[in-house]
């Protein structure tokens, strides 16, 4: 085993100015690859994961139309896309009663909406992937893993929107596991249960509680007893994105601590 094995290797992971993706940025950094950090705008903390990591900014909202341009310039400047880490979300909570359809919200100019979850999560991912895979036909393989989450497993009060959207993420990785694998390109995805990031602010607002009450609760509920932390996301991402593990296709890894089990 090399002590760098993504060395030479170009990997783009989205959302990547803080939490899980701030991590994994870090972790392919450490493990060899070039890495490409997306965020939503440049901001202080995108420049330090650049930093850090020795990459370069990737600036973009892969929920917009311009993620095309954005894996354009990428290439254009330091060549295909090997190695893409879908992890850019959005979230929101609320009791599924009170949430609007797409029709009433077209007028209330409120982006926290179940739609946006959904644009964001599922249809960005989309997007995402389809931009970069002629980069990696051309190349002739590559690896993408998906965030997904274990609340699109399991279903979680208050997340229906959410929770769909990684649900639909899941089910992509299994259809596009299957449909690229003979190209040499694989599909994976992680499902991470409750994670130390800044999104569980969103949690606790909605509990009504402090972060670090929030923690603790969580944790209770898990038979490790504890919630988990972004660097051990990051190590089940540069597993999936190494080149000899090609028989990993269409498969969900779940990193929860012991909560959930065998249930994708």
């Amino acid at each position: 085993m090399t002590d760098a094995p993504l060395a030479g290797r170009l990997a783009l992971v989205t959302g990547a100015a803080q939490g899980i993706g701030a991590a994994v940025a870090r972790r392919l950094a450490a493990d060899g690859a070039q890495v490409a950090v997306n965020d939503l705008a440049s901001t202080p903390a995108l420049t330090e994961v650049v930093e850090a990591t020795g990459g370069f900014p990737a600036v973009g909202d892969i929920s917009g139309s311009g993620v095309t341009a954005m894996v354009d310039g990428i290439e254009e400047d330091h060549g295909p896309v090997e190695i893409l880490v879908c992890n850019a979300a959005y979230m929101s909570m609320a009791p599924f009663a009170d949430e609007r359809s797409r029709e009433e919200q077209s007028d209330a100019d409120d982006d926290d909406d179940w739609w946006r979850v959904v644009e964001v999560n599922l249809a960005g991912t989309f997007r995402l992937i389809q931009a970069v895979l002629p980069g990696m036909r051309r190349a002739g393989g590559g690896n993408v893993v998906v965030i997904a989450s274990e609340w699109g497993v399991i279903g979680w009060p208050e997340a229906s929107a959410y929770s769909a959207s990684k649900a639909g993420l899941i089910a992509l990785v299994k259809t596009l596991g299957r449909e690229l694998a003979r190209e040499n390109i694989t599909v994976n995805a992680i499902a991470p249960g409750v994670v130390d990031t800044p999104q569980l602010l969103v949690d606790a607002a909605s509990a009504g509680t402090s972060l670090d009450e929030m923690r603790r609760q969580y944790g209770a509920g898990i038979p490790l007893g504890r919630i988990g932390r972004p660097e051990e996301i990051a190590s089940a991402v540069s597993l999936l994105a190494r080149g000899d593990v090609g028989a990993m296709v269409g498969q969900t890894l779940q990193v929860n601590g012991g909560s959930t089990r065998c249930r994708v």
